[in-house]
């Protein structure tokens, strides 16, 4: 006899993403399109979480509606949560320790990760949607070293305004553009960089072509997601007593 444990109300929907309250496209790739993920996982809208107020104002008077979100989410079957800003790592601690499951708020957070993979005499670099909003407050609460090479996407074409702004049409090959741009400046003028890790969660469809421009490793929201939900759900083996690779 198998006997199973409920508790909840939704099964198999293991992350949830605390999300931006936004208008703007969102493409295969993008965290914020269900179809990207090769698991399920659920939202929840934190009413008036603009991206401006989140970027450009340091999510002032947010805290306690991701909170909200997040325990609305863990009750419903979430048992880890992210969010669809790299710069809500300003509110990372006060998260995880309002919330009783692992919260992961940046892609920031895998900075610290792929430094520790990479040569003494190499480093990650940062790509994110506004260089001139991101602190040294963002850097220190997701461990990343304060002289990490930065670069922003904002004096391009397309892809730092249309999303700051919300706009609701965007032309995304202007913005694979920029991602571009921001890609070759990277390795350009920071020549011991070994990996990139990109900020923003609307970057993840570009990670491809950065990685094909640069050689090095690129690291996303979707990728440090990945590596959560795998730990949530580890993947089963089946046991065979018989084989002698046992």
């Amino acid at each position: 006899m198998v006997v199973e444990r409920g508790g909840k109300t939704i099964f198999g929907a293991t992350v949830g993403v605390m999300m931006l309250d936004t208008q703007f496209p969102r493409i295969y790739g993008d965290i914020a399109n269900a179809n990207t993920w090769p698991f399920p996982v659920q939202y929840r809208i934190v009413k008036g979480a603009s991206p401006d107020i989140v970027v450009r104002k340091k999510a002032e008077g947010l805290l306690e509606g991701f909170i909200q979100a997040g325990k609305d989410l863990v009750a419903h079957g979430a048992d880890g949560l992210t969010t669809n800003c790299g710069f809500l790592a300003l509110i990372q601690d006060k998260v995880r320790n309002a919330i009783d499951v692992p919260v992961a708020t940046s892609s920031l957070m895998q900075v610290p990760m792929v430094n520790s993979m990479l040569g003494s005499d190499r480093r990650a670099g940062i790509i994110t949607i506004s260089k001139e909003h991101l602190t040294d407050e963002h850097l220190r609460l997701a461990n990343v070293p304060l002289d990490t090479p930065i670069v922003g996407t904002e004096e391009g074409r397309e892809f730092t305004h249309k999303i700051l702004d919300d706009l609701p049409e965007i032309d995304f090959s202007l913005c694979l553009e920029d991602l571009k741009d921001a890609a070759r400046d990277m390795v350009n003028n920071h020549k011991d960089v070994g990996g990139i890790v990109l900020e923003c969660t609307n970057m993840a469809p570009y990670a491809a072509d950065i990685r094909k421009i640069t050689k090095l490793p690129v690291y996303s929201i979707y990728t440090h997601i990945c590596w959560l939900q795998s730990g949530l759900v580890p993947r089963r083996f089946p046991c065979q007593l018989d084989d002698p690779r046992l």
